[in-house]
C-alpha cells in the first residue's frame, strides 16, 4: 500500500524540523520536496531522502491553506469535555506513520479533573512515544498543549511522558493497523 506524494515547490524560505531528530532546518525557495503527510496541523516533506515536519501556519510555503480547527461549543460537566479532549488527541499525529496518537496506542491516560470553583478543566495525560529518544515529543507536546488549551473550559494541561510498559505495535488499534497495512 503506497501514499500518493505530491511534489511541490517551495515558495519561500521556511523553518522546518528533521525527523526524527527534531533538528531546526531552514528549506529556501525553490526547493522541490514531496508532501508525504497532510495530517492534522502541520505537514511532513521528503526532502532530499530526509523527512522534515512543516507546521502547519507555514503552509503557505508550499502552496497550501494553513489547516484551521474546528469551531467547537462549550462542552456541559466533565464527560462533555472529556469528550472534546479526545477529539483533540486524535488530530495529532505522528510525523513520520500516518495515524493519530490515540490509535496509535500512544495516550496510556487521560483525565479531565474540575478546577474548584471555577467551571473551567484540567487536563492530565500520560503518553508514550514510539520510540524514547524520538525528538518530535517536544513537537507533540506543544501541539497537544495548543489544541487542548483551545477548547472552552480546558485552562491547564499537565502532560508526562512514561515509557514502562514501552509502547509496541499491540497497543495500536485494528484501525491503525489496517490503515498501514498490517
Amino acid at each position: 500500500m503506497s501514499a500518493r506524494r505530491e511534489r511541490v515547490i517551495v515558495r519561500r524560505d521556511v523553518e522546518v524540523v528533521c525527523v526524527p531528530d527534531g533538528t531546526p532546518a531552514e528549506l529556501t525557495a525553490g526547493t522541490l520536496v514531496q508532501i508525504t503527510q497532510a495530517l492534522g496541523a502541520s505537514f511532513t516533506l521528503l526532502v532530499e531522502g530526509q523527512l522534515m515536519r512543516l507546521a502547519g501556519a507555514d503552509a503557505d510555503a508550499i502552496g497550501k491553506p494553513v489547516p484551521t480547527a474546528p469551531v467547537l461549543e462549550q462542552a456541559e460537566g466533565p464527560e462533555g469535555v472529556r469528550a472534546q479532549v479526545w477529539q483533540a488527541l486524535k488530530t495529532c499525529y505522528d510525523p513520520e506513520i500516518p495515524v493519530d496518537i490515540v490509535e496509535l496506542g500512544l495516550v496510556y491516560a487521560c483525565d479531565v479533573l474540575p478546577i474548584d470553583g471555577t467551571g473551567d478543566f484540567r487536563v492530565s495525560i500520560e503518553m508514550t512515544l514510539t520510540a524514547p529518544g524520538c525528538g518530535m515529543g517536544d513537537l507533540l507536546v506543544e501541539e497537544i498543549h495548543e489544541k487542548l488549551l483551545a477548547l472552552p473550559r480546558v485552562t491547564q494541561v499537565d502532560l508526562d511522558f512514561v515509557f514502562d510498559p514501552p509502547w509496541d505495535r499491540s497497543r495500536m488499534s485494528e484501525a491503525a493497523m489496517l490503515s498501514l497495512g498490517m
